[in-house]
């Protein structure tokens, strides 16, 4: 049965070439299967036949029974008009009206018989109308395959346009079931069928389509979001589990000189308990003969950099070389020098490669990495040029990896006839149900605790009209000694906006805390390098009381004098955003504030954002409301969003879902890591086809 899927879909009577041209380039439907899988958005409930005396003024789409039983072309406007019909039952009369295609509906139309028309309606002067109404002869009606329950299908303007409507895809739908009889292979195995109580594959497609009732299409979505997710999810695990097996990775079998020396006399403060758990199970993982994948997710602030050195220095006791990998230059160099610093100690010979870095600098890395006397690089995507050689990289770090495309990652991967072990950071917490389905093959370590000593950054909403009070606060923290971040934001589209108003606060900052008593800073973006580090210098060196910027500080700022961050127009920043720039305080003993400026006139979602910055400062709680707000699409930023173009399961509401799908992929390869068993057979053959499939988790890792 399933070869009749693999059907082209120009040969589905009804569709085509032209339309199949149309469905291919506008949807990505190029076969019967494709279109199986084509869910509806939503379903209008047409169990209900109205009388013209139940009308309501409602948005809502009714069908009414009745006869037309006049018809007549009004003019309105000068070479315009309009087809009106009187629609009539036994309790009333409204019009039907019709503004295009008056001619065929003229031709077509049937007097004094019963139609059902469909279709929203207005009300003028207690006389009700409907325009463009679907309309069928209630004998045809009552014949077709329909279910009560309408499926309103994804679309697209041009689709719309070139005659492909609702109703068209719902002719092909039927037609599809009539040519293929609706007999779908089975793709769940029997006793996970009977534990879940889920109804049969058959039946599932049958009522997404085609519901005969709301209890049916709640089964049918249930049984078809639990497949989608199982198989996700299989996928995943399996390729972790094949990696263990068959990527051999270094063994780092030794904890050397380096790491004692660091961990005995030279850690600044003691590892918090998060800290050495995370440490553990990269220990674990380097000792085994497997290459290591894992994730390290762990709030700003939460001490990932000394864990990375700390493994870097494993790998160094084992005779490999280490590289860490950043998005940007600032980033990089931040990095730089917080490694250095913290293994100044011992005496390690640590580079900084990025776009900046001189030629004659670049010769010397180039010649140290091929000789083996460079122990540790740090850089931006200039590490993944082909130049750039290794004599033996052990171990590699990638931060804020979502910023990174796949190929570039597995660029670093090819440096070495062994695969180095991979250490993925990331300051952006992601919610777990996004991890599993997004990393379900990465093993995930985080950090959940803060260093000793750091006070939870205290955060306040407050409205323009407060302003004066505000300012009166920082005048209080500046006369403690205190520093303060003002930042506005900075969006592509209203750039030139944007920047006005950077500039208009700055000169109004400047007026409100005048020299000599004060000094401001600014950094953004239209100012050359070389400005913007000397502006940051004066900030980090406590030369300036108070740095305006747009969003350039939102990565690699580290200053713990800076006690309080102000956020101008909140509003208009994403919660993800909010939460790392509020990171960029609470770096000292002393306690931080972070101040959420924004207008009187807050949307709905604008007031759950602030509300939630106001409420926690764990970046974990964050990232599920920022889910819920925003979808996962766009949280994974561009180069992941089309990482899970699910069909039918939602990472958001479906999240009970995911866990038991979790639960059934792992308990199944557990007791049969090859599907070889009888009933696991048809799984297996999916399986395989799916794997085939240059989908979206082939692409993940």
């Amino acid at each position: 049965m399933n070869n009749l899927l693999e059907t082209p879909i120009e040969y589905l009577k009804g569709v085509g070439p032209q339309r199949g041209d149309l469905l291919r380039k506008e949807m990505g439907i190029f076969k019967y299967g494709d279109l199986i899988n084509l869910y509806p958005n939503r379903y209008i409930d047409r169990t209900r036949y109205y009388k013209i005396n139940e009308l309501q003024d409602t948005t809502a789409e009714v069908q009414v029974v009745g006869k037309i039983i006049h018809l007549k072309t009004v003019e309105f406007a000068k070479g315009k008009s309009r087809l009106v019909a009187t629609f009539t039952d036994d309790t009333g009369q409204m019009e039907l009206v019709w503004f295009q295609g008056q001619k065929w509906i003229r031709e077509s139309v049937k007097l004094n018989i019963p139609y059902v028309v469909f279709g929203k309606t207005n009300s003028f002067n207690t006389m009700f109308s409907m325009a463009h109404p679907e309309m069928e002869l209630l004998t045809e009606h009552e014949q077709n395959l329909r279910s009560a329950m309408q499926p309103v299908y994804p679309s697209t303007e041009k689709l719309v346009q070139r005659g492909i409507t609702n109703k068209a895809v719902n002719k092909m739908m039927m037609q599809l079931f009539t040519e293929t009889q609706a007999l779908f292979t089975e793709t769940l195995p029997g006793y996970i069928l009977e534990e879940l109580k889920l109804i049969p594959k058959n039946a599932a497609l049958f009522n997404i389509h085609f519901p005969k009732s709301q209890e049916l299409l709640l089964k049918a979505q249930f049984r078809l979001k639990f497949e989608e997710l199982f198989f996700i999810q299989l996928q995943l695990i399996t390729k972790n589990l094949i990696r263990k097996h068959k990527i051999k990775g270094h063994p780092f079998d030794k904890v050397g000189v380096n790491f004692t020396e660091f961990y005995n006399h030279h850690l600044p403060f003691d590892l918090t308990g998060a800290q050495k758990k995370v440490l553990r199970e990269i220990r674990n993982d380097l000792g085994s003969n497997a290459q290591m994948n894992r994730l390290l997710q762990g709030d700003v602030g939460s001490g990932k950099t000394i864990v990375a050195l700390m493994s870097m220095l494993l790998a160094l006791d084992n005779g490999f070389q280490s590289c860490l990998m950043a998005p940007t230059e600032i980033l990089a160099n931040q990095h730089f020098y917080g490694i250095t610093e913290l293994a100044k100690p011992l005496n390690l010979n640590i580079k900084l490669l990025t776009g900046s870095t001189k030629t004659k600098e670049r010769n010397i890395i180039h010649e140290e990495l091929e000789n083996g006397s460079l122990d540790i690089l740090i850089g931006t995507h200039a590490l993944l040029e082909d130049k750039v050689q290794f004599k033996n990289l052990g171990f590699a770090i990638i931060d804020e990896q979502h910023r990174f495309g796949v190929e570039q990652r597995s660029k670093l991967w090819k440096k070495n006839d062994i695969p180095p072990h991979i250490l993925v950071m990331t300051a952006t917490p992601i919610p777990r149900t996004l991890a599993m389905s997004l990393y379900g093959d990465l093993d995930i370590s985080i950090i959940d605790e803060l260093p000793p000593g750091r006070k939870p950054i205290q955060t306040v909403h407050r409205y323009d009209s407060n302003r004066l009070k505000v300012w009166r606060f920082l005048k209080d923290e500046i006369a403690k000694g205190r520093q303060i971040y003002i930042v506005y934001p900075l969006i592509q589209e209203s750039e030139k906006m944007d920047y006005k108003d950077l500039m208009d606060g700055y000169e109004g900052i400047s007026r409100d805390f005048p020299l000599p008593q004060y000094a401001v800073s600014i950094v953004h973006g239209k100012m050359k390098a070389a400005e913007k580090d000397a502006e940051m210098k004066r900030f980090s060196e406590g030369k300036t009381n108070i740095m305006v910027a747009t969003t350039v500080i939102e990565v690699g700022v580290n200053v713990p004098n800076a006690s309080v961050m102000i956020i101008e127009s909140a509003e208009r920043f994403g919660l993800s955003q909010l939460h790392q720039l509020r990171g960029r305080v609470g770096r000292g003993a002393e306690q931080s504030y972070c101040i959420l400026m924004t207008g009187q006139k807050l949307s709905h979602d604008s007031k759950t954002r602030m509300e939630t910055m106001v409420r926690t400062n764990d970046g974990f709680e964050i990232a599920e409301v920022d889910l819920k707000l925003r979808g996962p699409g766009d949280i994974m930023g561009k180069q992941q969003s089309g990482v899970l173009n699910l069909q039918i399961a939602d990472l958001v509401k479906d999240k009970e879902i995911l866990l038991l799908a979790r639960h059934h992929a792992l308990k199944l390869l557990k007791e049969d890591a090859s599907m070889e068993k009888p009933e696991h057979q048809t799984l297996r053959r999916v399986f395989i086809e799916l794997s085939k499939k240059k989908n979206i988790w082939n692409y993940i890792s």
